[in-house]
């Protein structure tokens, strides 16, 4: 091993073992993260050596890989501050040339808990298909090129975006993991259902393409060695090892780069006015005029820049279209389920003000009489609705037409226009009588103390929307269960888009005059984060 190789290896240990010992609190997660991935590891090895034999098993274990592969390639767009050794800009500085620093840091890249996993999962993989000793001798080797480029696919990738991910913009990157994972918990709980009922020769066909892309190829190359085909396992292993060669030209290509060229730091930023000039010739033209369009340009901007905001707004959106959606290709979904979409993305409206957090200040000096706090409240909501609407009715449409049962297309979107009404009505009210603020920093989403007020001004106020459904909701039932109540039930689309509307100018009348009576109780709450 050479100096440098050696010297990063051991600063990779040293980071590992100085980050144990700054608080018994990330000792203990970091263990505890270790075991349980370990023991997940294990389990998962014991499966796949248990697979040994199948007819299918060189399918299920190509894919396998090939997921670990496109994980190892994401993870550092999502987590970019999850290994600080993935930043090349820390050893710009140093006398370094890149092509030695690439194999320095690709050994140091084999250290850690998401190295040993691969591994293992590797391990297990070939176990499942090697039949002979030529098979087990190109498994060994199909192990190691399979770990490399994982590991270099996730190095080429943080070099190539590093100067994105240390960004702002580029950690707001981070918001969407939880949109990823959410819709990749629910594809692959399809799918194992998909498999319970159909075996696992549904996966052939992915598989005969997968087989022949890195780092999948490694893989094929050992089930190939086993049925003979040793001309196909060369050819498989040349994919794989020219895969790991393009990787770490890329990673060295772009480490050059940064070693030589300026990031943004030295250079002159753009104009600010001619920026604001473009900006301001966007879509908010389309706003109307006055305070209301002001406010929600401004409300508008929250979701698109504040990490907090945004995240919440990924979350309501993923949440909104997957229960319905997945239930309903699952065969096991209601056309009511749509009314998820309304219900998450109406959670928004909740605690407004403690969006603002200390900058509410400005707004409250706007704000001198209710009317100002009515014009605050209905900008706000009218934002909201600007994205809610059309997503809450693309959402009914879909899972209607999943389902098959357009005749009650109308029934489910009053319903859910009624129930988005009552979320924003009692949205209104909540923010202004029980307001909590939210950290700006960290991952918390109520600040010390307020855990409390967040429970009642949520879940409270979600309980409050439902009561306040209830009349559209036995009307729609009533329409169901009574004789030739079935072509009467188009007039729910009509009654909920009213009701809905009516509910919702009547929660902001009723919350506005406690906003403009409670500044200094909300300005004070919303503070202390």
């Amino acid at each position: 091993m050479s100096g440098v190789t050696s010297t990063l290896v051991r600063l990779k240990l040293s980071l590992l073992r100085n980050g144990l010992k700054q608080s018994g609190g990330r000792r203990a997660a970091y263990i505890a993260s270790a075991v349980v991935t370990l023991l997940f590891a294990a389990l998962q090895l014991l499966g796949l050596i248990a697979l040994r034999g199948h007819d299918h098993a060189v399918s299920l274990v190509v894919l396998l890989v090939a997921v670990l592969g496109l994980g190892w390639a994401v993870m550092p767009l999502f987590f970019p501050s999850g290994d600080e050794t993935l930043d090349p800009t820390r050893l710009v500085m140093l006398p370094l040339r890149p092509r030695p620093l690439v194999r320095a840091l690709l050994a140091a890249s084999l250290v850690g808990i998401g190295p040993l996993f691969t591994l293992l999962m590797l391990v297990g993989s070939v176990v499942s298909v090697a039949h002979g000793a030529a098979a087990w001798a190109v498994a060994v080797l199909a192990v190691a090129l399979g770990l490399l480029v994982c590991v270099a696919l996730a190095r080429a990738v943080a070099a190539a975006n590093i100067r994105l991910l240390s960004s702002r913009k580029g950690r707001d990157l981070a918001v969407l993991s939880g949109l990823v994972i959410a819709v990749g918990v629910q594809v692959l709980n399809f799918g194992a259902q998909r498999l319970g009922t159909s075996g696992l020769g549904q996966l052939d066909p992915a598989a005969a393409v997968l087989r022949w892309l890195p780092p999948a190829s490694a893989v094929g190359a050992v089930d190939s060695v086993s049925k003979g085909a040793y001309g196909v396992a060369v050819a498989q292993l040349a994919v794989s090892a020219a895969g790991l060669a393009l990787l770490v030209a890329a990673w060295a290509r772009s480490l050059t780069r940064l070693m030589t060229s300026p990031d943004g730091s030295t250079l002159q930023a753009a104009e600010p006015a001619a920026r604001d000039r473009r900006n301001s010739a966007g879509p908010a033209r389309l706003l109307p005029g006055g305070r209301t369009g002001t406010v929600m340009e401004r409300s508008l901007r929250y979701i698109w820049r504040d990490p907090k905001t945004k995240a919440a707004w990924v979350t309501s959106l993923a949440i909104g279209l997957i229960v319905p959606v997945f239930n309903a290709v699952q065969g096991t979904g209601s056309i009511y389920f749509a009314c998820f979409a309304a219900g998450m993305l109406g959670v928004q409206m909740y605690n407004q003000f403690g969006q603002d957090t200390s900058a509410f200040w400005m707004v409250a000096l706007t704000i001198s009489s209710p009317r100002d706090a009515y014009v605050e409240l209905r900008a706000r909501a009218l934002a909201l609705l600007l994205i809610t609407l059309p997503y809450a009715t693309l959402v009914t449409v879909l899972t209607t037409a999943l389902l098959g049962d357009w005749p009650k297309l109308p029934e489910a979107l009053g319903l859910s226009l009624a129930l988005l009404g009552a979320m924003l009505a009692t949205g209104a009210w909540t923010s202004a009588r029980f307001p909590y603020s939210i950290p700006s920093e960290g991952h918390k989403n109520v600040a010390p103390g307020q855990a409390g007020l967040a429970w009642i001004a949520i879940f409270g106020g979600m309980v409050a929307a439902a009561l306040l459904c209830a009349p559209v909701i036995a009307l729609t039932i009533w329409l169901n269960v009574s004789a030739g109540g079935d072509s009467w039930t188009w007039l729910l689309l009509p009654v909920g888009a009213v009701y809905g509307t009516a509910i919702t100018v009547l929660g902001l009348r009723l919350a506005a005059p406690s906003t403009a009576q409670r500044l200094p109780e909300i300005l004070t709450a919303v503070s202390k984060g």
